[in-house]
This record gives structure tokens, C-alpha cells and sequence, in this order.
């Protein structure tokens, strides 16, 4: 299997297309998950519902921060649910970073210099540790970028990260799937660059 990435938007089903293709692989199964929802009431909902659809047997990493998960994860088919939480878990700690070197974080019209920067240096790594496993990986994100543009800097920095995080992603993977409405659409098949269309002379 290898490499697969499950991308799609809100509620399409990526996760449970995601779960069974783990649960087809031939070996133990771990999932990484990342943010534990406290003063949550929706998400902690949430994060417990994704729990008990989960096969008995298989092995929950709960991240306590973006790196140290990694090193709990051991041999067998890691599915990482998802990026995008991760990358969540990433701004948090940059935003961390930042203000304890007195930076103003609080603005939502503006970020400091560097801080876009910091974000990419922080996640870039981790992609790249997933798409080194030996191991079968199955990795869930968000497709981002369809609505309105982000109100507020920080979201724009999510977006564009991730964006192009799931460009080094799907670049790197053996197979790739957009998830619409529950229905997968094969990325791996499609092609990477687009030729002008032939035009048929009209004499």
C-alpha cells in the first residue's frame, strides 16, 4: 500500500474510507490523532465518536505535542487523522513560541514577521517523517482553499500551508483519493500538467 493520502472537505466520509483501507492492510494498526478537545464540548463529541468506530484492537496515539507522538509510533500501518488537526496543533505551538518572546498575538489583522515562516519549518518536517515510513501510512486531510477566503491572518496561514502540504503529500504517495459526498475520485490517475486542447481545422 504505501503512501495514501484521503483528502476531501468537511464530513465527506474521508475518514471511514480512510479507517477501511487501514483495516485492510495485513498488519497492526495505529492511529495518530491530534488535539484532545478540552472546553470542547462539540469536538470532545466528536473525538469520541471517532473513537468508538475504530476497530478493537487497533493502537490511539493521542499527540501531547506536534513531535512527540512520532516516537510512540511503532512497526505496522500508521493512519495519521488528520493534517490538518496537526497542523492546528503546530500554529498553537508557534503562536506559544511567539508570545512568550513578547510578541502581541492577540491581533487577528496581523501576524508578526517570521511567523508564516516558523508554521511551514515546524510541519514541513513531519510530512516529510510520514512520507519516509517503511511501513504503510494512510494519511486524512483537509481540502482547503474552496470557500471564502479566511477572515482572520491565522486562517490564511492554515490554508496556504496545508495547501501546499497536501501538494508534497499527494507528490509522494502511491495512490491519492479526493473524497466528495462519499465517493472517491482516484488523484493518481489524473495528470499532473494539462496540454492546450487541439483545435480541429474547420476546413
Amino acid at each position: 500500500m504505501g503512501l495514501v493520502v484521503v483528502t476531501g472537505g468537511a464530513r465527506c466520509g474521508k475518514s471511514a474510507i480512510a479507517q477501511a483501507l487501514a483495516a485492510s492492510s495485513c498488519s497492526p494498526v495505529t492511529v495518530a490523532v491530534f488535539g484532545a478537545g478540552e472546553g470542547d464540548i462539540e469536538m470532545t463529541a466528536r473525538i469520541e465518536r471517532h473513537r468508538a468506530e475504530r476497530p478493537d484492537g487497533w493502537t490511539t496515539v493521542e499527540a501531547q505535542d506536534s513531535v512527540e507522538w512520532t516516537g510512540r509510533v511503532g512497526d505496522g500501518t500508521l493512519l495519521v487523522d488528520c493534517a490538518g488537526t496537526l497542523l492546528a496543533m503546530v500554529m498553537a505551538e508557534a503562536d506559544a513560541e511567539f508570545t512568550a518572546r513578547g510578541v502581541d498575538m492577540s491581533r487577528t489583522d496581523a501576524l508578526p514577521d517570521g511567523y508564516a515562516e516558523e508554521v511551514e519549518h515546524r510541519f514541513a518536517p513531519l510530512l516529510g517523517w510520514m512520507t519516509r515510513r517503511i511501513d504503510d501510512t494512510v494519511v486524512v486531510t483537509n481540502e482547503v482553499g474552496d470557500g471564502v477566503v479566511p477572515a482572520y491572518t491565522s486562517g490564511r496561514v492554515f490554508r496556504d500551508v496545508l495547501g501546499r502540504g497536501n501538494r508534497a503529500l499527494v507528490d509522494r504517495a502511491q495512490a491519492a483519493y479526493l473524497v466528495v459526498a462519499g465517493r472517491c475520485i482516484d488523484l493518481s490517475s489524473l495528470p499532473r500538467e494539462i496540454l492546450w486542447p487541439s483545435r480541429t481545422d474547420p476546413g
